[in-house]
């Protein structure tokens, strides 16, 4: 006897039943469907439509992944970033919303330079998907923006988002600033800052370990780049840094111990110092 595959608006609900957020049920159920840009309103349009058997399987396959923490954008192999269609696996980090924000603090630190003649230069340290790097190169067109990344795999996953979206983002592969060349405006930066051995990890096992841990104290990698940042700017450049939820402090005294000037945090879209960068001054 066959049994009737479940409609749209059942099966959201068999994904509930799993454990799903609904928005993360809804994108998976639109990649099952070969829907991905329909959007969430064509479900509610289309509730009562069955599901091919097919379908159906997929989808199941899909929560089942999803329950089990792999990431939406690693199921669906998209991730929206700053309005940027972005490709990610797990080759690369899961671009968060939050992060965001340090792509607005640099367009706001790049904003004065508008010589046409002397564009700004960003470089973005570990590039992963791109999506920094990309984000300012399509805010910002004039800029020369450099992806910085150690991981031969990550910047793969880039280039082809760059080109794919027709960005002219160059790329390099380097260990933070050790193999970059010349001077910046800016330096941007989403490093691994979670301390080694916290027990969020646990959650994120789907996704690069490199990309996220840094140490005992997770500011390892941190450290490293703030070391490396001052001959790497141009006198009232800026670096600016993501970081834990808990770490703006640690990181502030990280950049006055260097000589940064200017130090400040921005906050994400939860509240939190999340963000924390400083300038290097015109007169040492």
């Amino acid at each position: 006897m066959n049994h009737p595959t479940p409609t749209v608006a059942q099966a959201l609900t068999q994904a509930r039943t799993l454990g799903l957020e609904r928005i993360d049920a809804q994108m998976l159920l639109l990649h099952a469907l070969a829907r991905p840009e329909a959007g969430r309103a064509w479900l509610l349009a289309h509730d009562t439509d069955a599901l091919a058997p097919e379908v159906q399987a997929q989808f199941l396959g899909l929560c089942q992944r999803r329950a089990a923490g792999e990431p939406v954008a690693y199921l669906t192999g998209r991730k929206e970033f700053y309005g940027l269609p972005l490709c990610v696996d797990a080759r690369v980090l899961d671009p968060r919303p939050d992060t965001e924000t340090l792509v607005d603090w640099a367009l706001e630190v790049i904003a004065p330079l508008s010589d046409p003649q002397h564009p700004p230069r960003i470089v973005d340290l570990g590039t992963g998907s791109g999506a920094i790097a990309l984000a300012l190169q399509h805010q910002r067109p004039t800029a020369e923006v450099l992806g910085v990344d150690a991981s031969p795999d990550a910047l793969a996953v880039a280039q082809a988002n760059a080109q794919r979206l027709v960005l002219p983002v160059q790329f390099v592969q380097s260990h933070w600033l050790t193999g970059v060349d010349g001077v910046f405006d800016a330096i941007v930066s989403n490093p691994p800052y979670i301390p080694a051995h916290d027990p969020h990890l646990a959650a994120l096992t789907h996704e690069p370990l490199q990309a996220l841990a840094s140490g005992a104290d997770g500011l390892q990698d941190i450290r490293q780049i703030v070391v490396q940042a001052p001959r790497h700017l141009k006198p009232g450049g800026w670096l600016l840094l993501e970081h834990g939820h808990d770490q703006a402090g640690a990181v502030s005294a990280l950049l006055r111990a260097q000589g940064f000037a200017q130090v400040q945090s921005r906050n994400d879209l939860a509240g939190i110092a999340r963000c924390t960068g400083g300038q290097w001054p015109t007169v040492k």
